[in-house]
């Protein structure tokens, strides 16, 4: 019998990179000039927050008036993005915890980009609840601590306390797991520089010098951050979506919420991280570090978790008409043939037919079409949020009192604006640290062992193996 022989895997790192190559080229984009296509981003994303600014205040100043709300859809666009946000954040941690603790060794060419995603849209998300107080200056309400002016508490057994505590609690390790992997590449930074930058960096660094301990506790801290964020992977969104599940409003008093959530909010914030990815690769000149076999995995996860969510979808419709009653019935009915048909269809075809795509690798492979397709998933799940909500609200119980919600330009504008705050975030982060972590690069290269073969040393030369050792 003859032996069988294992399929070789696909590098992921190409151009048999040296140590110092490494260094240099993921240290180049926080040291070189801004490109001219950075420039142009970085002046339309700030032009986007200069707008959520405007709309912010507008807001404060003239009172929630200034949307469409009325007096069935109270929940709007305010609660449609502060889910989408959310969803969006999920898939840093995922690609950070998750992977690592399974040690699938493709995160580590997207797992920076992606934690400062879920920092950043956290943010995005964690303002749209403030926004709809009304007030601002009364959001300490929200926080559970003895009110010296009253016997006023807040209510624990309601889930938007819930997601204060949750989305909380998930910032604060996403934070400290983000800046826990950025340490090393600091130094890294900090031992190029020079000046008032080089003492920046090595404030920014714990005054960290590669040593065998540091690199031990390093590592056992990523292990437990990773462990600890793991079950909020699960936990967050589940907590999101019993804002919706805990009611008794038919559409919404499902427990199937809680895993449809989680699955939509993975779906959601992988199809983010391949945008910003595949802009980001092309921007920085990354195509060594961030590979096909990168961008071919995140697709295998969208097309999983989207077909998961279109199982989700058809159950709803599914358990709405086994259950019998007629005012679930009509609710589902109401989302498919009702005034919102254009959201419900728009979700449907960008969520669930779409993905189906990527079961051709010749298309999981197209940096083109998955580009358009991560654009596509994000429209989509915007939708299913808006679906939700809006199209659930507008018609209750009473017919006289069924509306129709549009937005208004204050909300729209406040929507855009988050974006540029997203993206203008996004943009100084990837100039002040490596949008792929450096270290983590190395130990792949380290361990795979076949960057280093004798026809390479020929190549490269002995000095320029020496010097890439002490590099690393």
């Amino acid at each position: 019998m003859s032996a069988t022989v294992s399929p070789i895997r696909e590098p992921l790192i190409r151009g048999s990179k040296t140590y110092h190559q490494i260094t240099e080229d993921l240290c180049a984009p926080t040291e070189r000039t801004p490109s001219a296509a950075w420039v142009i981003a970085f002046i339309l994303a700030v032009g986007g927050l200069a707008t959520y600014a405007f709309c912010l205040l507008w807001t404060v100043w003239n009172g929630i008036g200034t949307w469409d709300l009325n007096r069935t859809i109270g929940w709007g666009w305010d609660i449609t993005n502060f889910v989408w946000w959310v969803g969006i954040g999920h898939a840093g941690t995922l690609i950070s915890a998750i992977l690592l603790i399974f040690r699938q060794k493709w995160r580590t060419g997207v797992n920076r980009a992606a934690e400062a995603m879920t920092i950043f849209a956290v943010v995005c998300a964690g303002q749209f609840p403030l926004i709809h107080m009304g007030r601002l200056w009364l959001a300490f309400f929200i926080f559970p601590y003895p009110n010296t002016r009253g016997p006023l508490w807040v209510n624990f057994n309601s889930p938007l306390l819930w997601d204060v505590f949750a989305i909380s609690t998930y910032f604060t390790v996403s934070i400290l797991f983000w800046y826990m992997g950025l340490v090393p590449d600091f130094a890294t930074i900090r031992d190029r520089a020079t000046g008032l930058r080089r003492r920046i960096y090595n404030f920014l660094s714990f005054g960290w010098t590669g040593s065998a301990k540091h690199w031990q506790r390093w590592e056992a801290m990523a292990l437990i951050l990773a462990g600890l964020a793991t079950p909020l992977v699960l936990s967050v969104h589940t907590i999101v979506s019993f804002d919706f599940a805990t009611s008794i409003i038919p559409g919404w008093h499902t427990t199937i919420f809680p895993p449809y959530f989680v699955a939509g909010a993975v779906f959601s914030g992988f199809a983010m991280v391949q945008t910003l990815m595949l802009m980001t690769r092309k921007i920085l000149k990354l195509e060594e570090y961030i590979t096909m076999a990168h961008i071919e995995s995140m697709n295998k996860v969208i097309l999983l978790t989207g077909s998961i969510v279109g199982v989700a979808y058809l159950t709803e419709l599914f358990i709405a008409w086994y259950s019998g009653y007629i005012y679930e019935q009509f609710a589902f009915y109401n989302r498919v043939f009702g005034p919102y048909w254009w959201s419900y269809f728009g979700m449907m075809s960008c969520n669930v037919l779409s993905p189906q795509i990527f079961w051709s690798k010749k298309m999981r492979r197209s940096i083109y079409v998955t580009f358009v397709m991560s654009i596509f998933v994000n429209i989509g799940m915007w939708f299913e949020r808006f679906v939700i909500i809006a199209s659930t609200l507008a018609r209750d119980y009473i017919p006289s009192s069924w509306s129709y919600y549009w937005p208004t330009w204050v909300e729209i504008g406040l929507f855009a604006g988050t974006l540029g705050l997203f993206f203008t975030l996004y943009l100084i982060f990837v100039r002040v640290a490596p949008v792929v972590a450096i270290a983590e690069v190395k130990s792949i290269l380290k361990s795979s062992g076949d960057q280093y073969t004798p026809s390479t040393r020929e190549t490269v030369g002995e000095e320029a193996v020496r010097k890439s050792n002490l590099d690393y």
